[in-house]
Order: C-alpha cells, then structure tokens, then sequence
C-alpha cells in the first residue's frame, strides 16, 4: 500500500470517525437512560434512582465535552481532506450541518440548566421536564448528521453540471431514500449500546463485591431498557437490509458473498473465500437472504457480478456485517436471560456467569457500532458520493497530511487517557453508597 494523500486522508477521517463515534454513541443514548432514571425515581419516590440520574449525568458531562472536540476535528476534516467533495456537495448538505450545530446547542443549553437545577424545584417533575429537550437535542443532532451520511449513499436534491451542483434542493437531499433507515438504525443501536455499556459498569460492581440495592436496580433498568432497544435495533436491522436491496444491492451482496442474481437466495453466516470466489467453512442458511431482501423466499436478490470490477466494495466488509449481527443476536439473549432469571424465581440472575456476560455486552455493543459504521463507510467504496464521485478524486492533494494524522492520532490517544482517568476518579472518589447517605440520610440503604 502507498501511502499517498488518497490513502492517508482516508487513515485519518476513519481514525476520527471511529473514535468519535464512541462519544457521539453515548452522547445520543445516555440521556435517554437518564430522563429514565429520574422518571422511575420521582414515580415510586425511590432515592436510587435518583441518585442514578444524577450520576450519570456527571459522568454524561465529560464525554460531551470530549465529543465536542472530536466532532470539531470531523467538520474541519471534511474541508481539508475532501475539498473535492464539499466542493461539489457543500451547498447541498450545508443544512443538515448547519441544523446538527443548533441540535447540538439546544442539547447544551438545557443540559447545563437541567445541571445546575438539582433540588431547586419543589415539584420534581418540572425538573424531569429539562431531560425531554435534551434527549430531543441529542437525538436530533445525530438524525441530521445521519442525514448527510444517509445523502452520500444515495443522493439527491441537486443536478451536477460541470463539476458543480446546481437546482439544490436541500430538504430534498436530506430525505434521501436512505435517511428513514439510517437514522432509524443509529437511533436505536445508540440507545441499545449506552444501555448496555451502563449495564456492564454496573456489573462488574457487582462482581467485585461493591453493589448493594442501588446497583441491582441500575442493572435491572439497564437490561430492560436494553431488551427493548435490541428488538428496535433488531427491526432497524431488518428494514435497513430490505433498503440496501433496493437501493445499494452491491453493498448487500458483498456482506453476502452474494455473486449470482437469483431467487431463493442463501444467507452466508462467515466462511473463507478462495481465489476463485468460491465460498468455503460457511454456515449457509438456505433462501434466509432472499426472505431478509424481501420478505419472501422468492424475492431475487442482485449478485456482485452484476456490477464493474472496479465499482465493488472490498468483500471483507462480510466479516463486518456478520460480526455486527452476531453481536445483537448476543445483547438479545443476554437481556432476555438477565430477565428471565429475574423473573423465574427459581434463578439467580446474579449468578457470575451472567454477570460477565453482562460486562462483556458492553464492550461488545461498541465494537457492533464500529462494525457497522466500517461497514457503511467501506460498503460504499469506491464512491464518496454514490454514482457521482468516487473517493480517489474527493482526497486533497496536498503535502503533509501525514503529519496531520499523527497529530491527531496523538490528541486522540490523550483525550481517551484523560476522559477515563476522569471518570473513574468522579466516581471512585464518591462512591454510590456514600453519595446516597449524604443525599438521602432516612431513606439510605
């Protein structure tokens, strides 16, 4: 590999978006946990949950503070790295962009007054009241820049005329074929992985021996709100493979090793592929691909062969794919056990067995978000803007971004250090049990 402007441009926007994505992950799902926990709290007039909310709000805090600025380094990458590409495109998505700055600021605002107004109401739900815009906030921020995304897939809203966009039509961009899904998918996925990276912390608490009552309510919340969110993550899936059937078979049939149209196709569960393109080791689920593109055995789903050489994805984004599912087959199971133990008074939902695997959900869960976003990006390849540009003439062709990305990659190595040497001294400092007898004296426990 030469590591030219092309390739290092794509090492350092991939290096950002993947540890962006950690943030941006959680900065979409934990506030809907929070606004959770402090419903739960204020209804059954329960201090652990409170106290829950409270918590993972000042945890909440740094890693908004950390994605603020991987999100900055986003923005000014795409300018500097692909000025081909916002050439062309910038008019077009400069709305979304410009609507995921003002979701971003609507979310800071109520979440600094949401901050600042513990116990400052008698009625505690006017407080409660605060988490809607910022859940709102959040979660509008990543669907308009799921927008954008979803627009580079499968774009519209704008003629191309001599290497310039014209007759844009932004809202048109913006509700590209592609967006109901994409934003569907990141949705419920960010909710389903904050769930589950909250449920992990909180047992392996437990497994060291520091968990009272406040922590087996924490994981009891956390894995019923993750058993809901991996249903919808799971539909999202669903629908979002029906969309690439449609939309973007090529993308479909590389995660499949899908080579030949025809109908009753198989579903092709890992395996190795030889020179040939023959497919070995695999677990095939017969007609399962067709049934997943269409909803019927009969549908006919598009083979690679169909298209140029050159216009097809790399064929190792199948590991991807199937990494990404195995794990929300996992978070399923392991919910749907938590509760089931819960609930079947006969088990031990505590037992350590299910414990690590609820700690290993967490981790896990990230790792299916990477997946899946490495897959979106690498799934799209050759283009940056789908059947109008492809990556190699988006790239600068400047000096020097090879010193950009190991600038980068050093900022980035530090923020993570500190942002988990903060956190863990925020709460090893002031532990559960100590934070609610000084908070809640009578109703400690």
């Amino acid at each position: 590999m030469v590591l030219d402007s092309v390739i290092l441009s794509r090492m350092l926007t991939s290096t950002t978006l993947a540890f962006h994505i950690i943030f941006a992950t959680i900065g979409v799902g934990v506030p809907v946990m929070i606004s959770i926990a402090e419903f739960m709290g204020i209804k059954r007039n329960d201090p652990h949950y409170l106290l829950l909310a409270r918590r993972w709000a000042r945890g909440f805090t740094i890693t908004v503070a950390v994605g603020v600025v991987t999100g900055t380094a986003i923005g000014l990458q795409l300018s500097l790295l692909w000025p081909s590409f916002m050439q062309v495109a910038g008019q077009v998505i400069a709305l979304p962009l410009f609507m995921e700055t003002f979701a971003f600021f609507f979310e800071a605002i109520f979440l600094g007054i949401y901050l600042y107004t513990w116990d400052r109401f008698k009625n505690k739900w006017i407080h409660w009241l605060l988490t809607i815009p910022v859940m709102i906030g959040s979660s509008a921020s990543a669907l308009f820049i799921t927008t954008v995304n979803a627009f580079m897939n499968t774009p519209q809203g704008f003629e191309l005329e001599n290497g310039k966009a014209i007759n844009i039509d932004p809202i048109a961009a913006m509700l590209n074929p592609a967006t109901p899904t994409k934003v569907f998918h990141v949705l419920t996925t960010a909710y389903l992985t904050s769930a589950l990276i909250l449920a992990a912390i909180t047992a392996f608490a437990i497994l060291r021996k520091k968990g009272g009552d406040y922590h087996k309510k924490a994981l009891r919340l956390t894995m019923v709100s993750a058993l809901i969110f991996a249903f919808g993550s799971a539909l999202a899936g669903d629908l979002s493979a029906k969309f690439l059937a449609e939309y973007q078979p090529e993308k479909l049939a590389a995660a499949e090793w899908h080579f030949e149209s025809e109908e009753n196709a198989d579903l092709i569960v890992f395996g190795t592929l030889d020179e040939n393109n023959e497919v070995h080791n695999e677990i095939r689920l017969p007609g399962f691909l067709s049934f997943l593109a269409g909803s019927s055995f009969d549908t006919e789903v598009i083979g690679l062969n169909e298209f140029p050489e050159d216009e097809r994805p790399p064929l190792w984004v199948h590991y991807l794919f199937d990494l990404m599912v195995s794990i929300g087959f996992y978070s399923i199971f392991i919910a749907g056990a938590f509760i089931l133990f819960w609930k079947w008074k006969k088990r031990n939902e505590w037992n350590k067995g299910l414990l690590w695997g609820i700690v290993a959900s967490g981790p896990l869960a990230m790792l299916a978000i990477e997946f899946g976003w490495i897959y979106a990006e690498v799934g799209r390849q050759p283009w940056i803007l789908r059947g109008y540009m492809k990556v190699a003439e988006a790239a600068t062709k400047a000096d020097g971004v090879g010193l950009t990305f190991a600038l980068f990659v050093g900022l980035y190595i530090l923020l993570g250090i500190l942002c988990v040497v903060v956190l863990i001294k925020m709460f090893k400092n002031k532990p559960a049990e100590a934070e609610l007898e000084q908070r809640f004296p009578k109703k400690a426990s």
